[in-house]
């Protein structure tokens, strides 16, 4: 089996619909794929709806965490999309990332950067606006060469000459709120030094302890010697390991399929799972 835990679609920040993520999947000759866009459980109906014979899909989101004044993510995967107070919890940083998308353009036209807030909006369309639609707009204003370029100090990186914070969890909340939702919890590409400053491996200690379930290890962020490094961290806290492309359509440079999940792992997580079940397709 080749699973694929962490995708993104125009729901959020990705450039293909969701309609378009599952069978592009199944084109790449996934059998599982889940859907974990920012905060937003936006675009499960439509996947699901599209979704090919032979595909499996694993409902998801990735929820904007903060911890001692340090950016993270956590994947959530096959919660209770309605159960309340995670749902609530979602709609606040939804509700955020308008305003703070307009005083990072505020704060890029200080620098002379003749960047609009129209023209974001329009690149995020539907979806949850955040950084990486500004960044479309610095590389098609010529300003960076790729959305990565942009995540720096210099642009909209964490503490960067135009970075706004935003709401986001405390990452043990949202760790008690995807298990009070059925849910279970993986920590988003850990290790991945390259985005900005990242937690101690201590505080990964602590979420373990906390009842995080698994860490995401295998991902384009992390070095091969990082990825070591997390596989013995996770055997000495007991919790599982998952490997994703992180896929955002033509946004980044990863495919689909690009790192996978060992199918026992999946197993294990759809079996620790009471939230929600995995969509079996349907030939969408």
């Amino acid at each position: 089996m080749r699973i694929d835990l962490h995708t993104h679609s125009t729901a959020s920040d990705g450039t293909d619909t969701p309609a378009e993520l599952v069978r592009n999947a199944a084109a790449q000759g996934l059998d599982v794929v889940a859907l974990t866009d920012h905060d937003t459980v936006g675009g499960y109906e439509e996947a699901t709806k599209a979704l090919p014979s032979g595909l499996t899909l694993v409902t998801g989101a990735e929820l904007s965490c903060r911890l001692n004044g340090v950016s993270l993510h956590m994947l959530a995967y096959l919660f209770d999309p309605a159960e309340p107070e995670l749902a609530r919890e979602r709609e606040l940083v939804r509700d955020d990332r308008v305003p703070r998308a307009r005083a990072m353009v505020a704060k890029l036209r200080e620098l002379d950067v003749p960047i609009t807030w129209e023209r974001v909006a329009e690149i995020a369309g539907d979806g949850a606006v955040g950084r990486p639609h500004v960044a479309t707009a610095l590389v098609e204003l010529g300003v960076v060469e790729s959305v990565s370029d942009a995540f720096t100090q210099d642009w909209l990186a964490d503490g960067g000459r135009a970075h706004v914070e935003k709401h986001e969890l405390d990452p043990f909340e949202a760790i008690r709120l995807i298990k009070g939702a059925g849910g279970v919890a993986v920590f988003a590409h850990p290790l991945a030094v390259k985005r900005g400053q990242c937690v101690p491996e201590s505080a990964i200690g602590e979420l373990a302890a906390a009842g995080l379930d698994g860490i995401e290890v295998d991902h384009m962020d992390h070095a091969e010697d990082t990825r070591a490094r997390l596989r013995g961290l996770a055997a000495e806290l007991g919790v599982l390991t998952t490997g994703s492309s992180d896929y955002h359509g033509s946004r980044k440079t990863c495919r689909l399929g690009e790192y996978t999940t060992d199918p026992e792992i999946y197993g294990e997580i759809v079996r620790r799972a009471t939230g929600a079940f995995p969509v079996p397709g349907a030939g969408g």
